[in-house]
């Protein structure tokens, strides 16, 4: 296990995929402080974040469904007004990366596509809790549940 400010160490921009958002603001119980340490080193600029347009679809769907108009408002709050976090679009160029990632590494088009966004925009590493990102050499994978906060 690595800490995860040795983990950050190093590093200025970081990908993001949906589960760190899931975590800070559903205050998952194992990963809340995890995900608020990270998002506090967004929000003092001392990293800068990036997520694809696809981490909105995934967070607001849960709420949508149940109604829960403040966590949509929450998801919404976060992507959207943070200057040391963009919420990036979907390009041809992105789409042809993720192409490309899914048919070496054999991975889900949605995880494909927020890697292929981190690549776009130069992150040093991708922070998610899917193991499986592991396989995916062009960038350092950060695996929340092998980072401790210490």
């Amino acid at each position: 296990m690595t800490s995860l400010n040795q983990a950050r160490t190093g590093l200025t921009t970081v990908g993001i995929d949906t589960s760190p958002f899931i975590y800070l603001l559903e205050k998952n119980a194992r990963y809340v402080a995890h995900a608020r340490t990270i998002f506090r080193y967004i929000d003092a600029g001392q990293l800068l974040g990036y997520t694809s347009v696809f981490t909105l679809t995934e967070v607001l769907t849960h709420p949508k469904q149940t109604g829960n108009i403040r966590l949509e408002h929450g998801y919404l709050e976060i992507l959207s007004n943070n200057r040391n976090l963009q919420l990036l679009d979907v390009n041809a160029a992105i789409a042809d990366s993720a192409a490309d990632l899914r048919a070496r590494y054999n991975l889900r088009t949605p995880d494909t596509i927020q890697i292929a966004t981190a690549l776009a925009t130069g992150c040093e590493a991708f922070l998610t809790n899917d193991r499986d990102l592991r396989r995916v050499n062009a960038l350092r994978i950060l695996v929340l549940d092998e980072l401790t906060l210490n």
